[in-house]
């Protein structure tokens, strides 16, 4: 990789914490591969720093930056421009440049479809769609997966009225796509999952839960990994680890496992293309995050 230089266009990713990021090395393969002259890295942005950070970044000439927990709400509320689906998610992940302006997009979306696509075999059109978890990865997922033309929606959530307000919201979006709100428990994810075709995993529980120990936690992950069969597509939006127990089981039934890896490399390549304007090298990105790595063939 050529030295930085006067020339190098900067992008970034800004988040709280940032460090444990796999984007910086995920883009600067892109660009190494591409032969570009442009540097991705990380900045550690507290939520008090935020408004700051963001008007830094114009005024530094970036071309533009990610954005990460915990900002992902907040930056919404402080750029210049939001695409329409930025607007409708009330989140943004990824920050455009242009004249000076900033604008926001959500790319998280596009990932969700494109992963399910590429890895699990599994266009949403038509599709019956089980979302877990209604905060930021769940919203996106929710209005992909609608935008996408998904027949029926069910999203589950601890806090119900979390859950029925983002039913709410994506019908209102999408007025053709039945969407339906439920608790996050095991009897009604079982009922759930009976008939799904696409279950998108979009809370934290498998980072670190055992789904064959006790607790409510694991109770429900439990239901959830009894209902996978094949003919389903299960994507976990977890990527740490990048293979979890969840994907496990839905591989041992038959199912289509799909890593949040896949949807990292996918929503990275939408926002490489938005701030350089070219194809993004797929096969670099992959390789540099450890997807090729994975058992992700059934």
């Amino acid at each position: 990789m050529t030295a930085i230089d006067g020339g190098t266009t900067l992008v970034g990713i800004i988040g709280d914490p940032v460090a444990h990021s796999l984007s910086p090395r995920m883009h600067n393969a892109a660009f190494e591969t591409l032969e570009m002259n442009w540097r991705y890295v990380a900045f550690r942005v507290a939520p008090a720093g935020l408004g700051q950070a963001l008007r830094g970044v114009a005024a530094l000439g970036m071309a533009g930056v990610n954005v990460t927990i915990p900002h992902k709400e907040s930056a919404a509320g402080l750029l210049d421009e939001l695409d329409s689906l930025a607007r409708q998610i009330a989140a943004v992940n990824t920050v455009r440049v242009s004249g000076g302006r900033l604008m926001g997009f959500n790319t998280d979306a596009a990932g969700v479809v494109d992963a399910l696509i590429s890895d699990g075999g599994m266009p949403a059109s038509g599709r019956r769609c089980v979302v877990v978890g209604a905060g930021g990865g769940g919203r996106a997922a929710a209005f992909a997966l609608a935008a996408a033309g998904a027949s029926r929606i069910t999203v589950l959530n601890r806090t119900e009225r979390k859950a029925r307000n983002l039913a709410d919201a994506v019908h209102r979006a999408a007025p053709g796509c039945q969407v339906e709100p439920a608790p996050l428990a095991p009897e009604t994810i079982g009922r759930a999952v009976e008939d799904a075709e696409i279950v998108v995993h979009a809370t934290a529980a498998t980072m670190s839960a055992a789904m064959g120990g006790g607790g409510g936690r694991a109770d429900w992950l439990q239901a959830l990994a009894r209902g996978l069969r094949q003919g389903m597509a299960v994507l976990d939006m977890v990527y740490t680890p990048a293979w979890t127990e969840l994907l496990g089981a839905a591989k041992s039934a038959g199912a289509a496992a799909v890593s949040g890896l896949s949807m990292l490399v996918f929503q990275g390549a939408r926002s490489f293309e938005l701030w350089t304007g070219r194809p993004a090298p797929l096969d670099a990105m992959r390789r540099a995050v450890g997807l090729t790595e994975l058992p992700l063939k059934r």
